[in-house]
């Protein structure tokens, strides 16, 4: 099988082309490097795969690009490519958040529905519900999203039930909560938080560390795709990880772990939501997904990983 995936160097990503490697397809790479965190951060995401003669590396902006090429003879195309952050999004950064999230996915869209791929599988996000009106969230219940980034992934959510419903082109937009492992984004909460575990100094948190989220490690967020892409099933689909925590939860299994953790409070962000769950009945009947990693196992992942790029 021939992949294409979006967004390759970034955490999801890269892990993504791995396993796809891992299971002998060949994969077409494409990341534009957009300036959210370090480029180097990425480029030793994909650093090991450059070496095998079936991953071929582009950079390159898909919002000029010519898709033609990337698309053509593909089996599959996994579209994680975005502008993430929700905290980012609000003010004139909002520009580039409707260009890479939303003009993108329309511009691939179009150019599947020329070329014709067996399938998109769209990784969408929680965000797309923010407060949501029940907990475990299902797919019926009513999107609502609290910050920008949120709407438009939501946006794009939308661009792909349109081209699945008016030109048939098979859509699988897994909807993913909060993805944590090895390689995460520097930016996000787990990654500051195991950073300060490992290396010391204070892990900022925003809000009363009440909030809870499901936590979905990277190794069964990526199982799912190649789970989506292979079936038939079409449609919407949360990915979760079946083990919603506090942050406060979240810190003392780490600590478990690493030592105690220095914790300084800070007021709640804008746009952050106060609860997440994912009623994940709709994946497991659609493509069997089945969370396999518990929270300790993943936390345990990512010390290691920090640990050892210390010494790198």
């Amino acid at each position: 099988m021939v992949a294409l995936v979006t967004g390759a160097a970034g955490f999801i990503g890269s892990h993504l082309c791995e396993r796809l490697l891992a299971d002998g397809d060949e994969v077409r790479a494409v990341d534009a490097f957009i300036d959210h965190y370090p480029r180097s951060r990425k480029e030793a995401n994909i650093a090991r795969l450059l070496d095998d003669e079936r991953f071929v590396f582009v950079e390159a902006d898909l919002a000029d690009v010519s898709l033609a090429a990337l698309i053509g003879g593909v089996d599959v195309v996994y579209h994680l490519a975005a502008q993430p952050g929700v905290r980012s999004s609000w003010g004139s950064d909002f520009v580039t958040y409707v260009r890479h999230n939303v003009l993108v996915s329309q511009r691939l869209l179009e150019a599947c529905r020329d070329q014709s791929p067996g399938k998109l599988v769209f990784a969408s996000s929680s965000s797309v519900y923010g407060d949501a009106e029940s907990h475990p969230t299902s797919e019926l219940v009513r999107p609502q999203p609290v910050s920008p980034y949120g709407v438009t992934k939501l946006a794009a959510e939308h661009l792909c039930e349109v081209y699945r419903v008016n030109f048939g082109l098979p859509t699988a937009i897994l909807r993913l909560f909060m993805v944590y492992g090895p390689r995460q984004r520097p930016d996000m909460a787990f990654s500051r938080l195991v950073h300060r575990a490992v290396h010391g100094g204070g892990f900022e948190l925003y809000g009363d560390g009440e909030q809870t989220r499901d936590c979905t490690f990277v190794g069964d967020v990526v199982t799912a795709m190649r789970d989506a892409a292979t079936s038939d099933w079409v449609g919407v689909a949360n990915i979760g990880g079946g083990q919603q925590v506090s942050m406060n939860e979240a810190i003392a299994r780490l600590s478990n772990i690493c030592g105690p953790v220095e914790v300084l409070r800070k007021p709640p962000a804008a746009g952050d939501v106060r609860h997440t769950g994912a009623d994940t009945r709709v994946a497991a009947a659609g493509f069997g997904y089945q969370p396999r990693t518990t929270l300790d196992e993943g936390l345990q992942a990512m010390v290691e990983w920090e640990r050892a790029r210390e010494v790198v």
